[in-house]
């Protein structure tokens, strides 16, 4: 039994309440296509407009209207998108073939001048998209159909990196003044989106010059619905089709066939503080790592809907459990003696308070005595980076932009990585992480990641106790939703809504 649990009647009633508000255009504007629409229930309504040089880009994505140059597959290998083809041709430079007779909703073509505005646009923004932070990037055309682009220092993820929605080319038309950029009738997907209306909803239509294979829904109607309990209710009543991350809480309260869990690549992770304080010793920090009961938590907090850890790296990265090799601590965990640590974390995603109640108990019981602290991220992320506490509970996503997660072990747990919360500095594990950084994708490089991964685990700085899933809704009727670990794909042209005959 969880140990914060909201009452099904008031959840419903809030439900009930927030969707006459959420659904309620929809019902105004009948389609008479509508039995082939897709009604979509999304967790975050957009921040920045829709452009998709910020997080924004991961909505165009996942509705399928924005594209880029190329994807990731189950791996994280580069495969073809606007791109057909790439190659090395320089230490810092690559050259894109450009897919041909690709139209955008604008009726313009896709050409190699299109994709140089997006890039260059992209790597000169205010702020930087975050897959460039660090990453000084150019594009010139070689050519109608194909493109240049180098970058001031080798990157062998460069592919990848160019992957990222927040890279997608879009037409000329969406580049306006001041950096602003407009999505609407300007992407190149199976789906155009034709109007938003703030932060409450958005509209998609099936467009009839895809490139590709065409559509099978005529359209997305899409909901913007913050309230956990009002996007369970809306999957309940059939007022959205597809909606994103339903709660835990809520769960138990749907149609189990109705709910997927999908592995998602975040951790739920134990940083403890190796600089000052009770966590230098090495001794104490294993005695946490054994005292932590991680099946509790899965249990409990989570009521079974994610998965051991086993390492940082969890089952949304299927390479992962097939490389790691057993851990050799080289040092035997202490018995505490009462020692003192404050155990911190934050409030913004509910189940974290939980997972420090269960640890303080379970700290508790090995001998520790726990002070906790709980409070918005806003308000302890700066302690927490300058080592104020002894443990940080945190929910950290381990594969960024690129589809990689060097990039996330570098931040962490490098002598100068910028989230290096338990301020962990190991010269072989700088040196782990430079030698799979420079390592092309491939095998050769995960077995590099997994190397450094041993070495972090062997430090007891940071002790993974989950992994997360994400709880995905799909009425009966759908088919062909795209449940993505990484998700940056919910719709494609596929996803269908199946309607009866008369």
């Amino acid at each position: 039994m969880s140990l914060l649990r909201v009452s099904p009647l008031a959840g419903l009633l809030s439900a009930a309440l927030l969707l006459t508000g959420c659904f309620n255009e929809a019902d105004k504007t009948p389609d008479k296509n509508a039995g082939q629409r897709l009604k979509l229930a999304m967790l975050q309504p957009p921040r920045s407009g829709l452009t998709p040089l910020s997080d924004d880009a991961f909505k165009l994505s996942r509705w399928s209207t924005a594209e880029t140059l190329v994807v990731l597959d189950k791996l994280g290998e580069a495969q073809p998108a606007l791109a057909t083809s790439w190659q090395q041709t320089g230490e810092k430079s690559w050259r894109f073939g450009l897919r041909s007779g690709v139209k955008f909703h604008d009726g313009s073509v896709l050409d190699a001048t299109t994709v140089v505005n997006a890039l260059t646009i992209a790597a000169h923004a205010a702020p930087k998209p975050r897959i460039l932070d660090g990453v000084q990037l150019t594009a010139k055309a070689d050519g109608q159909l194909a493109v240049i682009v180098s970058t001031a220092e080798p990157d062998p993820l460069l592919p990848q990196r160019l992957s990222s929605p927040q890279l997608a080319i879009l037409a000329q038309t969406a580049y306006g003044e001041e950096g602003t950029v407009n999505p609407r009738h300007t992407g190149s997907g199976p789906f155009e989106l034709v109007q938003v209306n703030g932060t409450s909803s958005a509209r998609l239509e099936r467009f009839a010059g895809y490139w590709g294979e065409p559509a099978k829904a005529s359209g997305i109607d899409v909901s913007f619905v913050p309230d956990g309990t009002a996007r369970g209710a809306a999957l309940r009543t059939g007022a959205a089709d597809i909606v994103e991350a339903i709660p835990v809480s809520q769960a138990p309260l749907l149609d189990q066939n109705l709910i997927h869990e999908v592995p998602m690549p975040r951790t739920n992770t134990l940083y403890l503080n190796t600089k000052s304080g009770v966590m230098q010793d090495a001794a104490l920090r294993a005695a946490v790592r054994e005292a932590i009961n991680r099946q509790q938590l899965v249990d409990n907090v989570y009521e079974k809907r994610a998965d051991v850890a086993q390492g940082l790296l969890g089952p949304a990265l299927p390479w992962a459990a097939e490389l790691r090799q057993p851990v050799s601590h080289p040092v035997a965990a202490a018995k505490p003696a009462g020692d003192t640590i404050t155990l911190a974390t934050f409030s913004e995603r509910a189940e974290l308070p939980e997972v420090a109640v269960y640890l303080a108990q379970q700290l508790t019981t090995a001998g520790f005595t726990v002070k906790q602290v709980v409070r918005e991220y806003s308000q302890i992320e700066s302690d927490a980076l300058a080592g104020k506490f002894d443990a940080f509970i945190l929910s950290r996503a381990t594969v960024l932009d690129s589809g990689d997660p060097v990039a996330y072990m570098y931040s962490d747990f490098a002598c100068k990585g910028s989230f290096n919360i338990a301020q962990l500095c190991r010269p072989e594990i700088d040196l782990a992480l430079q030698k799979a950084a420079a390592v092309p994708a491939g095998n050769a490089r995960r077995e590099a990641i997994m190397q450094a991964e041993n070495l972090i685990l062997a430090t007891d700085a940071a002790i993974p106790m989950l992994h997360e899933r994400v709880i995905q809704g799909e009425a009966a009727d759908i088919r062909d939703a795209v449940r993505d670990p990484r998700e940056r794909t919910l719709i494609n042209a596929a996803t269908q809504r199946m309607v009866q005959a008369d």
